[in-house]
């Protein structure tokens, strides 16, 4: 599998063994916000709500579940979202995720044909104002990670300034087969329904 795809790059979940890859993480990693005080005196930390959800899809493109920090796993447990992580990394990068969505493939109902990753800034902060933010997508589990096959800096790429929203990628199915689009750009969506909109009419 090729690693840290550019947007808009496809491939299939195949691996090079011909085996099929079963369980894939979604991971975002934030800092808070660094405020000076008044005066110059001290600087203060500033909380920052980056919410990771997952929609899925049935092959008419309607939505069957959305998964996100109401919702923390879909109904058969294929998809699971490890909680709601409302401040980030105040200390400094830790270099762990802050949210992991986990997906077993093999567990999805037989009717879903599109898995979609979108993040949302909870409280509106401009993503970049946020010292660093970042996403990978990843072969594994949120403990082991075996193969990143694609990453976004949206904390420091240009594009992502001025956002809220933006859309990660999506899994889709084509003969029975399982492809991810890397697609990686930001929305002008406010909130979470309205981004689950916007992939909904422009990236399934």
């Amino acid at each position: 599998m090729a690693i840290n795809l550019q947007k808009g790059q496809r491939i299939s979940l195949e691996k090079s063994n011909g085996a099929k890859l079963q369980s894939v993480c979604v991971g975002i990693n934030w800092g808070a916000i660094e405020k000076k005080a008044l005066f110059g005196l001290s600087k203060t930390k500033e909380a920052v709500d980056l919410d990771a959800s997952c929609a899925l899809y049935n092959e008419q493109k309607q939505v069957l579940e959305v998964i996100y920090f109401g919702n923390l796993h879909s109904k058969n447990y294929a998809v699971k979202h490890s909680g709601d992580d409302r401040t980030g990394d105040v200390g400094g990068d830790d270099g762990l995720d802050n949210e992991v969505i986990t997906i077993d493939f093999s567990g999805l109902d037989a009717n879903v044909s599109y898995v979609a990753f979108v993040l949302n800034s909870f409280k509106g902060q401009d993503f970049g104002t946020i010292p660093f933010a970042s996403i990978r997508i990843y072969e594994g589990t949120p403990s082991r990670v075996t193969e990143v096959f694609a990453k976004y800096d949206i904390a420091h790429e240009s594009a992502f300034s001025g956002h809220v929203s933006m859309v990660m990628g999506v899994f889709y199915k084509k003969n029975g087969e399982w492809k991810f689009n890397a697609i990686g750009e930001p929305t002008k969506d406010k909130k979470l329904q309205e981004t689950v909109n916007t992939v909904t009419q422009n990236y399934l």
